[in-house]
């Protein structure tokens, strides 16, 4: 095989079928970064690099942002913007987080029957479309305070994919099950019961963004809400009742505007909201979760109650803070699979699937965190901030972190801001106490304006490439769509509280 018959192979198993654009640029990268570096200016090749890799984050749903972001990382280390020991220096600085990611989300998935179990009841109990989506939308917030954002938004959706196949299936007479047609097919619909699905579909994308967001509400309260919170909360040695304490004034305010927002938006159909369940749908869905509860044994039953049993030591320890967030996920498993009986392997390392790809990405955030230090990239950026003055510099900061976070990934801007600060504390150019608001600023303006997109939330991004997305017709336009009334309302709430409350 030729030396260009290798290069066309790695190519097109690496893009895979990303349309030619992307692979153009992406080639583009590649040969552009060292060319600039030794020939024109190390300080503009650092900062293409960056434009290079928000643009792979911004094109995640073309190619995941491991590949195209760890080929300019790896490159950024051949060519010498950075060392490899800076790269560990910084994985090693952020080892908690890891942990987290590692140990805290395969925890929680050895919870899912039980959450699973509490989130039906709740959609089939509650007939008021507003106090359910506001009963979601502020279940969704408490979990993932404590627990990952991501596992949530999984639970929430294997709830709704659940029901939406239960009620296909009655609604088609059984036929796709027989002819092996798609769920999502609207040919094997009765004609009777197309608009009853239509509204299904609608009422489950409401309740799907309503989740949504409610794990951004919940997300930017505690130091395990999301990955930079814990990398945030460790740089500042703030525990978790300090960093839920520190953030209150802003994330107090966004989560109440938020929950208004919900039932705004509801009340009056605004942005596609307002879909409720067919009666016909909730009878079938009735019938169905009443024969399931009825199949369940001593053994479901105990487990169950067992898995609720660890979700409040989980709790506990964290409030405590008895160690370290990722220690406390392992134990999480230990107890969660010894008292459950699972003992198998395989079952044992499903669980650490959904989080392994993002802890590998995030090492690759590090490494381009670790260019902007080697070549002082936003020095210019964090003095100019840094030159303003009291609320002014604290909105800037939120702003400058909010419109990033929009279109890139919202733990690799907090990463190099947070970084960058720390820098300029360690230097003694600012004190103690603006350091400590500057790093709410940054928490908060990371977490609340990247609702706006998938790309900003790894939980938006994770229900937008889901299997439920096309069966509810949820495309990345419609869900920008149904995330801009929140990301209005939430921003400026935001805005104004880093303003005059911190």
């Amino acid at each position: 095989m030729t030396t260009t018959t290798y290069g066309q192979t790695f190519l097109g198993n690496f893009l895979g079928s990303s349309p030619d654009w992307y692979k153009r640029t992406i080639i583009g990268f590649l040969v552009l970064n060292p060319i600039v570096f030794f020939l024109v200016d190390p300080f503009l090749a650092g900062w293409m690099l960056i434009g290079e890799f928000i643009f792979t984050l911004a094109m995640a749903l073309k190619c995941y942002p491991l590949q195209p972001g760890g080929l300019l990382a790896f490159e950024a280390v051949v060519i010498g913007m950075c060392s490899t020991e800076a790269v560990y220096e910084e994985a090693h600085t952020n080892f908690p987080v890891i942990l987290l990611l590692i140990f805290m989300v395969a925890g929680i998935s050895f919870l899912k029957e039980m959450l699973l179990f509490s989130f039906t009841k709740i959609l089939l109990r509650v007939r008021s479309k507003i106090r359910l989506s506001l009963l979601f939308a502020i279940m969704a917030a408490v979990l993932s305070a404590f627990l990952d954002a991501l596992t949530v938004t999984a639970v929430v959706i294997a709830v709704a994919s659940g029901f939406f196949s239960v009620y296909h299936k009655v609604a088609s007479g059984f036929q796709f099950d027989k002819e092996n047609h798609d769920v999502g097919d609207d040919d094997s619909v009765q004609e009777n019961s197309r608009a009853d699905l239509e509204q299904f579909r609608s009422f489950l994308r409401n309740i799907m963004m309503h989740a949504a967001i409610g794990t951004a509400l919940g997300g930017v309260c505690t130091i395990v809400g999301e990955p930079q919170n814990l990398l945030i909360g460790h740089i500042m040695e703030w525990e978790f009742v300090e960093f839920f304490l520190r953030v209150a004034p802003v994330s107090m305010v966004v989560l109440a505007t938020g929950l208004a927002t919900t039932f705004l938006v509801e009340k009056f159909g605004v942005a596609g909201y307002g879909a409720k369940l067919p009666e016909t749908v909730r009878e079938i869905l009735q019938r169905y979760d009443d024969e399931q509860t009825a199949k369940l044994t001593k053994s479901n039953i105990l487990n169950l109650w067992v898995q609720a049993a660890v979700a409040i030591f989980l709790v506990f320890c964290l409030a405590f803070h008895l160690a370290e967030v990722g220690i406390i996920g392992l134990g999480v498993i230990v107890l969660a699979t010894a008292f459950t009986g699972i003992t198998d392997e395989h079952r044992l390392g499903h669980a650490f699937q959904e989080a392994l790809p993002f802890t590998a990405l995030l090492v690759v955030f590090f490494t381009v965190v670790a260019v902007i230090h080697q070549l002082h990239l936003f020095s210019p950026v964090v003095d100019y901030v840094l030159a303003m003055e009291g609320s002014l510099q604290l909105s800037a900061f939120y702003i400058a972190n909010g419109v990033l976070s929009m279109v890139s990934d919202n733990v690799f801007v907090a990463t190099v801001y947070i970084t960058e600060v720390q820098s300029a504390f360690e230097a003694g150019r600012i004190g103690r106490e603006q350091f400590d608001l500057l790093a709410v600023a940054i928490n908060t303006g990371t977490n609340i304006p990247s609702v706006a997109t998938p790309n900003g939330q790894a939980a938006f991004l994770f229900l937008l490439t889901s299997a439920l997305a096309p069966l509810i017709r949820l495309s990345y336009g419609r869900m920008v769509i149904l995330a801009l009334p929140y990301t209005i309302t939430m921003s400026i709430a935001g805005l104004l509280a880093t303003m005059y409350l911190l």
